[in-house]
Parts: C-alpha cells; sequence; structure tokens
C-alpha cells in the first residue's frame, strides 16, 4: 500500500522531532516543523546543518542532496502554519494531557481523516491519546521512533485498538520510505522496547545502589561480556534519568505492577537535578565541551 504522503507536519522541534523531520526530508517529503519557542527552532536548524553535513563527509549523502533536503523543511511558531499537511506526527514532551490536548486540536484542525495523525510517545497509551481525537480515532497510530533519528534503524508501529487497518498499513509504508525498518508492537505499556529496555536500566541502577559494583564496571560487564554498544548507566544518562523515571511509572502504572517502579537511586539523581547528558551530569559527568 501506498503511504501516499507529501507533506508532513511535526510537532516539536526537539531531538526526536528534529531528526524525524531531517530523516522525512532526505526521503524527499516537504516537511513543516511546529514549535512555539524560537530557540528551539534556531537550535533544530542547526542541528540539522550539522548532521547533514556529517553525512556528506562521510560520504553517506551527496552535497547537493544534504542541501536539497534543508531546503525541504520549513518552521513555523503556529499551529495553523501546519495547514496542507496530509501527515502529522507528534514529538512533544511525555505528558498525557500534553498530547491529548494537542490531538484535540490537531483533530478539529484536519477534519479531512486521510490525514494520519501519529504520535512518537515512546510509552504513553495510543489508544488513550487516540480518544482524544473523538469519532476520528480511528486515523491515530503510533510512529516511535529512536534516538538519534537519521542514525537508529527501527520504528516500532503501534496500533491503538480504534486504529483503521489501513492506517496501520500506511505507517509502515511511510516509515519504509523514510528508509527505517518498521515493526508492530501491540498497545501495551512501554510497547515493546521499553517494556524490555528499561527494567535492565532500572536493575543496573539496583545494582549500583546495594553495592553490587560502580558505574564503570557494571558498564564495562555488560559491554564486554553482554556485546552491548552502550552500557545499561550509560545509556540512561543519553536518555534522560528523568525520562527513564517517566516510563518506568508508565510501565508500573499500566501493568498493574509495583516491580517496575523506578530504584530510589535513580529517582534521587533526578532529585538532585542530575539528569544525564543535558543537564551535565548523570550517573557520569559530561564536561561542556564533550556535550
Amino acid at each position: 500500500m501506498s503511504h501516499g504522503v507529501k507533506t508532513i507536519g511535526i510537532l516539536g522541534a526537539g531531538q526526536m522531532g528534529g531528526g524525524i523531520a531531517q530523516v522525512a526530508a532526505t526521503a524527499g517529503l516537504q516537511v513543516k516543523v511546529f514549535d512555539s519557542f524560537p530557540g528551539a527552532i534556531d537550535k533544530c536548524r542547526g542541528v540539522h546543518a550539522k548532521s547533514l553535513g556529517k553525512l556528506v563527509e562521510k560520504g553517506k549523502l551527496n552535497a547537493a542532496d544534504a542541501e536539497a533536503a534543508a531546503g525541504r523543511i520549513g518552521f513555523t511558531q503556529s499551529l495553523d502554519g501546519l495547514a496542507g499537511c496530509d501527515w502529522v506526527v507528534e514529538a512533544v514532551v511525555e505528558d498525557v494531557k500534553v498530547k491529548k490536548d494537542l490531538f484535540t486540536k490537531l483533530a478539529a484542525m484536519f477534519p479531512d481523516e486521510r490525514v494520519v495523525l501519529a504520535t512518537n510517545t515512546s510509552s504513553i497509551s495510543i489508544t488513550e491519546i487516540a480518544t482524544a481525537a473523538g469519532s476520528t480515532a480511528g486515523r491515530v497510530v503510533g510512529m516511535h521512533f529512536f534516538n538519534p533519528v537519521p542514525l537508529m534503524q527501527l520504528v516500532e508501529v503501534i496500533p491503538a485498538v480504534q486504529t483503521r487497518g489501513e492506517v496501520v498499513e500506511r505507517t509502515l509504508a511511510l516509515a519504509t520510505a523514510m528508509g527505517k525498518t518498521p515493526l508492530k508492537a501491540n498497545d501495551r505499556a512501554g510497547f515493546i522496547s521499553n517494556r524490555v529496555l528499561m527494567p535492565m536500566i532500572n536493575e543496573a541502577f539496583y545494582a549500583w545502589m546495594e553495592g553490587v559494583a560502580e558505574p564503570e564496571a557494571i558498564d564495562g560487564i555488560m559491554k564486554l561480556g553482554c556485546n552491548f554498544p552502550m552500557g545499561p548507566l550509560r545509556l540512561a544518562d543519553f536518555i534522560g534519568l528523568d525520562t527513564c523515571v517517566h516510563i518506568m511509572n508508565v510501565l508500573a502504572d499500566g501493568l498493574n505492577n509495583d516491580r517496575y517502579r523506578a530504584c530510589p537511586l535513580l529517582k534521587q539523581l533526578v532529585t538532585a537535578g542530575r539528569l544525564g547528558d543535558k543537564s551535565g551530569r548523570g550517573v557520569f559527568e559530561y564536561p561542556p565541551a564533550k556535550r
């Protein structure tokens, strides 16, 4: 099935939204990126220039194609600037109320049910988000990209209970056209990736808290003994410790099982403002030159 997309709208110019925009533009789609903060838009432009430049340097993209991709990306600080899009991907903060409020607005903005409303949530119920679209909930779908989007191959495709079958097929086709490998997951807390990954990360924090080993040893053992490209504690810093706590809470609530509650040490670091890469310190420290 053809995805039928010419212009894609991205809500959020942050790390995920910006990455999705770049991949979509590189695949030949027209892209409109919405963010209400001008600083986020300026930063996103800079990230695109740097990222596309690196792809050219590595011979993965020629200079003309990189310039054309950048030219296909437009930015707007108004939701109305997304008019004319025939597919929308939401990539805003992982907050169910924020997302539902946004999907209510999107459903009203795009009355044509052929316009798919996708969410990049990594853990929140797609079925719950879809309820915000009212009678058009059948066009809502989970389209979970992975960070960094230009490099990571996977897209988790998660239908809500309400999602129409043809919407799922179009989502699979679009992800493939964007150079990704889409794999379907059912709408359960954490889907597949975070259902498996986050408890492992959480257990690494318990191992540290209980004195089993220091962080360097925990990560080293998992890298050298289990062939992980990045240790679980380093990965937690990359993801964001606050995001890890949030996803563990989603798992605990969604699966009704307290064994998924975040490790006390993990929560303590978040309380102290040690969020990982983005704050300069989490489990490990990151001098400004290395961020």
